[in-house]
């Protein structure tokens, strides 16, 4: 409990982690709670098209070029947007810390191959690759989770290889190879744990580019055309920018409000776990 009690008094020192944290929190909330709240379906056409916001009470934020309500197309697309986001980064995480401690702690053959082969994904443009695959493939939550975990793995094996070069020649390990310890245990009881700060901060930052490129995937179209998300609903509102721009600017405040929130907490995280910066 100290060492949490310690981390939580180093991570509130920082006034924008805090902000950060309270957005982020807010936007959880609404993705958890908020369908409930919002019990429309963000593809119902309820009102007339064009409504402003703040026009009619029962729609605050008003209605897109179909008379669908925007309050809810948000709220809902709050929780595909943030699902999205952490199952693209949980999995790319799986692939990634894989990948890099095996590279890292093997070496030889085994790191020349899966570092030959994390170069290949990261000489491809990320976001031009991620359009080549769902494109391929049909767009669906699924699919779109995979390939955003896909061109987003190579940066975290890249982190994780580089943690295990480090701490492979420390004096804990010898003395774990010495006394006989296998090297699974090794891998996941002794390196690994040392590595997960870095890891945690990197998480936050992966989130914020998976919510980004998945936006950006349904803004051109190729989002799951069954399910409402912020990217979806700009792409919508971008045919009436000039007479009705709310459609796009409301999305996208909420996708700036969440990715700000997501880099102010990973730089908290990073503050707080960096043993360089304990004392600062």
């Amino acid at each position: 409990m100290s060492a949490w009690r310690d981390f939580w008094l180093r991570y509130r020192r920082k006034t924008s982690a805090m902000i950060g944290l309270v957005l982020l929190l807010f936007v959880m909330l609404v993705a958890i709670i908020g369908p409930w709240l919002v019990s429309a379906d963000p593809w119902d056409i309820v009102v007339r098209p064009f409504l402003w916001p703040g026009e009619d009470p029962e729609f605050p934020l008003g209605s897109d070029v179909l008379g669908r309500d925007i309050l809810s197309g948000i709220v809902h697309g709050s929780r595909v947007s943030l699902l999205i986001g952490l199952a693209a980064t949980a999995t790319a995480l799986g692939v990634g810390v894989t990948v890099g401690a095996v590279a890292g702690y093997f070496r030889g053959w085994p790191d020349d191959i899966l570092m030959r082969i994390t170069e290949l994904f990261q000489t491809i443009p990320t976001f031009l690759l991620a359009v080549v695959l769902v494109a391929i493939f049909k767009p669906s939550m699924l699919s779109i989770i995979l390939v955003i975990s896909a061109v987003s793995w190579p940066a975290v094996a890249r982190l994780v290889r580089a943690e295990f070069l480090s701490l492979r020649e420390r004096e804990f390990v010898q003395s774990c190879v010495v006394i006989g310890m296998s090297e699974t245990r090794i891998i996941f009881q002794q390196i690994l744990p040392n590595c997960l700060a870095p890891i945690i901060v990197m998480s936050s930052i992966l989130v914020a580019s998976a919510i980004l490129t998945e936006s950006g995937l349904s803004f051109l179209g190729l989002g799951d055309p069954n399910l409402m998300s912020w990217g979806t609903m700009i792409g919508i509102g971008r045919e009436a920018m000039r007479t009705a721009w709310y459609m796009s600017a409301l999305p996208g405040i909420a996708i700036i409000i969440t990715v700000l929130a997501l880099n102010l907490v990973g730089e908290g995280l990073n503050d707080a776990l960096n043993p360089r910066l304990k004392n600062r």
